[in-house]
């Protein structure tokens, strides 16, 4: 034991800490670093603050839609809308690489635009029998019976 001590003193080691003094300096008025904590206790903190988030999300959720419901709900629907015609755009796209089908249905169209015209807009009686489909149908669909 008294060998072990005088080793340590040679070597300007204190025996409670293991740590090397510098020879000839007075290291009692120099800052002391906290000795560096586990890394365990490292990642068991971080552990811990994303379980105390991911604990009050939905917390922070509800407040986030309280405050912005309306504004969410028209992003939401302005994006599916684009969505929407961005898909829909597609299909008629790869419908109009099909040979033959794409000058077919612009044959159907042609002739069923005319039919209508000719049959529902050339005359005034008619234009108010189809005014009044058109309220009768806006009526079934919104449910309401005097228009």
């Amino acid at each position: 034991m008294a060998l072990e001590q005088q080793k340590l003193e040679s070597e300007n080691v204190t025996p409670s800490t293991g740590t090397t003094a510098l020879t000839g300096v007075d290291t009692e008025n120099l800052p002391k670093l906290p000795p560096a904590s586990q890394p365990e206790n490292q990642w068991q903190q971080i552990i811990d603050k994303i379980s105390q988030f991911l604990d009050q999300s939905p917390y922070y959720f509800n407040k986030f839609w309280a405050a912005y419901k309306l504004p969410v709900i028209n992003f939401g629907l302005v994006l599916a809308a684009i969505i929407t015609l961005k898909v829909v755009l597609t299909l008629l796209d790869v419908i109009n690489d099909i040979p033959l089908l794409e000058p077919t249905l612009e044959l159907i169209g042609i002739v069923y635009s005319t039919w209508f015209v000719f049959r529902y807009l050339l005359s005034a009686s008619t234009r108010q029998e189809l005014a009044a489909e058109i309220d009768s149908l806006r009526a079934q669909i919104l449910g309401k019976e005097d228009l």
